[in-house]
């Protein structure tokens, strides 16, 4: 990903790029403009609101595995309105791939736990131990494939990130 969404170091390796802007307008404002720009005819996410949350995602006949979603929060800090944001898979996705990470860390830990008890006995240990070695390997490669992943949605996300802008043009960022 060679341009990534808010151009800075730590969202080119986050699989889910964050972002946050402040305005001085009212958070009913805010969250009207994203309800007039999801009812609009050229408009091609599919979108709802619900409280101060905006979830919007790429249209059915656009979508897979990968596809990404925008997750919207809204809310009041003081004088200003706070806009944070997410981008990345659905949550049914993003949860399969930390599960998958989880059972990798406990493997691991099993597998150091039955090499260093037979490494101890003086028992064969070889198969564990490689297994231990193994464990990383395969944790390194989730991550990249996650990566990867965010490679094939990123057009996708470039066009909601360009919805969301559409949906704030109109106010000032007090992001200073």
């Amino acid at each position: 990903m060679n341009q990534p969404i808010h151009d800075d170091e730590l969202n080119r390796i986050l699989l889910k790029p964050r972002f946050k802007f402040k305005f001085k307008e009212s958070e009913q404002h805010i969250l009207d403009s994203f309800k007039e720009k999801l009812s609009e005819d050229t408009c091609i996410y599919t979108g709802k609101v619900v409280d101060h949350h905006v979830i919007i995602d790429v249209p059915a006949e656009q979508e897979y595995f990968w596809s990404p979603q925008l997750h919207v929060e809204i809310e009041k800090e003081g004088d200003f309105t706070i806009v944070k944001g997410i981008l990345g898979p659905k949550p049914k996705i993003w949860t399969f791939f930390m599960f998958l990470h989880f059972i990798v860390a406990i493997a691991f830990f099993v597998f150091f736990v039955i090499f260093y008890s037979r490494w101890s006995l003086g028992q064969d240990y070889e198969l564990t131990m490689i297994m231990c070695l193994l464990m990383p390997v395969v944790w390194v490669a989730l991550y990249f494939f996650g990566q990867l992943g965010k490679k094939f949605g990123y057009k996708q996300m470039v066009g909601l990130h360009e919805l969301l802008e559409q949906a704030v043009k109109n106010f000032k960022d007090y992001n200073d």
